[in-house]
């Protein structure tokens, strides 16, 4: 549970303490023998027979979503951003905070001893709530989560022990559509109102078909002595297989009741995925790798040339290294989106007439930080610097203008030879739990290759048919200078290659590139330089596969409507699940392949999304 707590340990401790639960509501009754109404509780309204019947399918079918969750181990990726005051904008971000790990729900879901333990508490990044680590197993000791799992449990379940009649009560509110699936809207509030410690108190949505809760929000009933209030939360679930809605995202807000400018004390966003990531067991620590869909080719077998020898060994260390990643539930799985990458990485190496041995190929990591990497010759690029890129302009330009930089910034180290260590062509290399991966395989160049890679990059960037693109890139270097010192933990890469030099510096590697492009003016309403977070991709918690967002357009009224890099409410299209085969409603448009051998330039690739309505100017 989730609640604003007056102490000077910061907003983190605020954030995610949870208190316990009571075991039981008191029975409230009366003198005459009846029970109470609490002064609270919704109003009286007579349910439907139809109404009854629905929110007994929803409570049945939440006990179903806690079973199969207490099966799962899934990665949890929180992200906060601390707001302050702004004369221009209304308000900016004025630090923020990362969080990630993998979260084994059998060993939290149930359990009521919530108190915090102050003895082994304190403030910062490794050691705050200390013994909630025994609940979780990270992706290393450098990223465990910070907050007690209890308190995060109730804003993905409402109320893992106890959602049922004995203790809440239900009023019907109306119907309502969530994105292509119907709902029926009811109000939840506990019998013994907020007396209820700790019992939701909220809003919830039904999907009619079968009586899942797809959406809830509101907070949690009841104040404790050092508590004066809990934070409030949207929590969203899609529908991941026949009849199956799993908790994918939730955003929590809170405005600052010192502001006289409505300004927000903080804004949070949480993200979950990987459920099918096997749980970690001890005697499943060291699994080898799996070769799985291998192709019979010995017919073709040739003999190899050293060189060829050395780059397969080269080779072998990348598939590796993409394989684990992708086992640990860090990358993606391969889409029709990493295809439009590719084929715009394939255009910089023709217009530059550049011959590669093996293709460049391309995945997502599915995480917050801005950051890319490259991986012999498949580059990964973080969703949230494909987000934040993503500004769609009627002719696209500006978009790959900003892909384009990007890729040419990695293409550059595979140019140069900036390669992965060649000792993960050994598999034992690899025999450790997927929980390690971070601490396990740096995958970051030096900065010597760094600046020789920025080097290279505006080099590749100067061919004609990409050098109109560099002022877009320009201008987005210069909205993130603006606001680097205040987004540390958005600008710390986790594995790869950040944009930012080093901690102590806010310039770039590609800092030379800003001299290519205009002026940033925050002001002009024609020119928006970067996006918010998550706003031009998401992905199937249950697949891990990016799904392209085809997003209405909406016109910018004011310099607040542009919100760089900052995290915004979830809103997710929902509709019910497809079995693979189906045709999907949100697919990314291939780019047009380059030719084969990357010596002819080719056609221009087309925008990673093509924009379905009018774009801005």
């Amino acid at each position: 549970m989730i609640f604003r707590k007056h102490s000077t340990a910061g907003l983190l401790l605020a954030f995610f303490v949870a208190t316990a639960f009571s075991s039981q509501a008191a029975s409230g009754l009366s003198i005459f023998g009846k029970k109470k109404q609490p002064e609270d509780a919704l109003p009286s309204r007579k349910l439907t027979p139809g109404q009854n019947a629905l929110i007994d399918k929803a409570i049945g079918r939440e006990k179903e979503v806690i079973k199969v969750i207490k099966e799962r181990a899934p990665l949890v990726e929180t992200y906060i951003q601390n707001m302050k005051p702004d004369p221009v904008v209304g308000q900016a971000p004025d630090s923020d905070q990362h969080f990630l790990g993998r979260v084994e729900f059998s060993k939290i879901i149930g359990d009521s001893s919530y108190q915090v333990n102050k003895s082994d508490s304190y403030g910062g990044k490794l050691g705050f709530f200390k013994q909630s680590a025994s609940f979780l197993t990270g992706l290393g000791s450098s990223l465990q989560l910070n907050f007690h799992q209890a308190g995060f449990v109730q804003m993905i379940l409402m109320d893992s022990n106890d959602f049922d009649r004995q203790h809440y009560v239900f009023g019907y509110v109306r119907n309502d559509f969530l994105g292509n699936t119907p709902t029926a809207v009811f109000d939840v509030t506990p019998v013994n109102g907020k007396r209820a410690t700790g019992r939701f108190f909220g809003r919830i949505w039904i999907e009619t078909r079968n009586g899942n809760v797809v959406r809830f929000n509101g907070n949690f009933a009841g104040s404790e002595r050092d508590h004066s209030e809990y934070y409030h939360f949207d929590s969203w679930r899609t529908n991941v297989q026949p009849d199956l809605w799993l908790p994918t995202s939730f955003y929590v807000e809170e405005s600052d009741p010192k502001s006289i400018t409505s300004t927000l004390k903080f804004k949070a966003i949480n993200h979950i995925w990987g459920y099918v990531l096997k749980v970690p067991s001890k005697e499943s620590e060291n699994t080898s790798l799996d070769v799985v869909g291998a192709t019979d080719v010995s017919n073709d077998a040739q003999d190899v040339s050293p060189l060829g020898a050395q780059r397969a060994w080269v080779q072998q260390a990348e598939d590796n290294v993409v394989d684990r990643l992708f086992q640990a539930g860090l990358l993606d799985a391969p889409s029709e989106f990493d295809k439009t990458l590719e084929a715009l990485a394939g255009n910089i190496l023709a217009y530059n007439n550049i011959v590669l041995s093996r293709p460049i190929h391309c995945r997502t990591l599915l995480t917050q930080p801005l950051e890319s990497l490259s991986v012999g010759n498949t580059i990964i690029i973080s969703k949230s610097l494909l987000d934040t890129t993503g500004i769609v302009t009627q002719d696209g330009a500006q978009q790959m203008g900003n892909l384009n930089a990007i890729l040419a910034f990695q293409i550059a180290h595979i140019v140069l030879g900036h390669r992965l260590d060649t000792k993960f062509a050994f598999n034992d290399r690899l025999l450790f739990p997927s929980t390690s991966v971070f601490n396990r395989i740096p995958m970051h160049h030096t900065d010597e290759d760094n600046a020789a890679a920025a080097k290279k990059a505006l080099e590749l960037l100067s061919a004609k048919e990409l050098a109109g693109g560099q002022q877009y890139f320009a201008l987005y270097l210069q909205q993130l200078q603006q606001r680097v010192k205040a987004l540390h933990a958005l600008n710390q890469p986790m594995i790869g290659d950040g944009l930012v030099k080093n901690d102590n510096d806010s310039t770039f590697w590609m800092q030379a590139i800003i001299a290519k492009g205009p002026k940033l003016d925050v002001k002009d309403l024609k020119q928006q330089a970067a996006m918010p977070l998550d706003s031009f991709l998401r992905f199937d918690p249950w697949s891990d596969q990016v799904i392209v967002l085809h997003t209405a357009y909406e016109p910018l009224l004011s310099a607040s409507d542009k919100m760089p890099f900052e995290v915004e409410p979830v809103y997710l299209k929902l509709g019910y699940y497809k079995a693979p085969g189906e045709p999907a409603a949100n697919t990314a448009t291939p780019a047009t392949a380059p030719p084969a051998n990357n010596t002819v330039a080719p056609a221009a690739a087309t925008p990673a999304a093509t924009p379905t309505t009018t774009p801005q100017n």
